[in-house]
């Protein structure tokens, strides 16, 4: 199904709108979810409405909080998100790092008990939107689903990573990924009939490989009621030890230093925690200098020769923006098993779906 973007924002605004958000905060949820599968970040897109929608009810995070600040000195601020939902307390916390980095040339933020923050190049973007380099580290209190190196258990949560970089006169660089093997949201993409799993992502407990969704969910037997808890396998990290020691250290930088809470061992509530860097370039040197030598070192990676006959070497960030342009054209492309999922959630709201949609 092909879902026009204009519509689904829409709709997922009213689903958002009749859970017990304003307008405006429906809104900016809708479109951070929008937005992730306009980046091809499915996994982050609206195959989460009914988890947020749950969330919501439950008070697992709760709507029209803002950031309160804890400290602030200098170019470093902590500040509590008091489990508000990411799109608001997200864009909040960027936002302060931004004003801080362009009074002071550079800001470290850390934002505490976050509702789910999304897709986290997003931030990025923003950041570069005011022209700085930013860096950004997350940790997922409450989420054991991802199993470190060498082990089966769960222990470690996704603590996804982005950073991006502006090129003068061309596309910026940005690099977002979880540390896990694959995103828990893909993982529940594929449970709903999206795109399988890559050879190896889970692991059972007896320490063998596998794609099967039901590893980390347990039984499949509808559309949308996924929880990790049920399952008894896990996700891997990606790249072995070295995404296992990546995930160690956003838990330990975003979850015991900034106050958050870990994945584990103990029961937290559901939150994100984020650390963010923020450096404004012009105070580096010169930025003409700066940008000859952005430009020339990206074109020198780009016009590597490629591996594959017929393809190219592309950028972090290169892969986004070719399908939003696809999408933005065509629609949002969505698994069966995720509008059913998204349907049912709206109609239990009273939602109506978008005749387009339907049909």
């Amino acid at each position: 199904m092909q879902v026009p973007v204009d519509h689904l924002t829409a709709f997922v605004s009213a689903i958002f709108a009749a859970a017990g958000c304003d307008a405006a905060e429906a809104g900016r949820v809708a479109s951070g979810l929008v937005d992730a599968n306009l980046a091809g970040h499915d996994s982050h897109g609206v195959a989460r409405v009914p988890r947020y929608v749950d969330w919501l009810q439950s008070g697992e995070t709760e709507a029209g909080r803002s950031i309160e600040i804890v400290t602030e000195q200098g170019s470093l601020a902590v500040v509590d998100g008091r489990y508000g939902f990411g799109a608001t307390v997200g864009a909040e916390a960027v936002d302060l790092g931004i004003a801080i980095a362009r009074r002071q040339g550079s800001a470290i933020v850390a934002l505490r008990h976050a509702g789910h923050l999304g897709r986290i190049g997003q931030w990025a973007e923003r950041a570069l939107e005011a022209g700085l380099i930013s860096m950004h580290f997350v940790n997922v209190a409450g989420s054991r689903i991802v199993a470190p190196f060498g082990g089966v258990d769960k222990c470690l949560s996704t603590a996804p990573i982005a950073f991006a970089f502006p090129v003068p006169d061309g596309p910026p660089v940005v690099l977002d990924f979880a540390t896990s093997a694959v995103a828990e949201g893909k993982v529940l993409v594929a449970s709903n009939g999206g795109k399988p799993l890559p050879d190896g992502s889970l692991i059972q407990p007896d320490g063998s490989l596998t794609t099967d969704p039901a590893t980390l969910y347990g039984p499949l037997d509808r559309p949308g009621d996924r929880n990790h808890k049920n399952g008894e396998g896990a996700i891997r990290t990606m790249g072995d030890h070295k995404g296992s020691g990546l995930a160690l250290m956003c838990e330990l930088l975003c979850g015991a230093l900034v106050g958050s809470g870990t994945s584990g061992p103990a029961d937290h509530r559901f939150a994100n925690g984020m650390v963010s860097i923020y450096l404004d370039p012009a105070l580096f040197g010169s930025a003409e200098t700066i940008a000859a030598e952005t430009r020339r070192f990206c074109d020198f990676v780009r016009g590597s020769r490629p591996a594959m006959p017929g393809t190219s070497v592309l950028l972090p960030g290169d892969p986004e923006r070719t399908t939003r342009a696809t999408r933005l054209a065509e629609g949002v492309p969505l698994p069966a098993g995720t509008w059913a999922a998204i349907l049912e959630t709206a109609g239990r709201l009273g939602v109506q779906a978008p005749a387009v949609a339907a049909a």
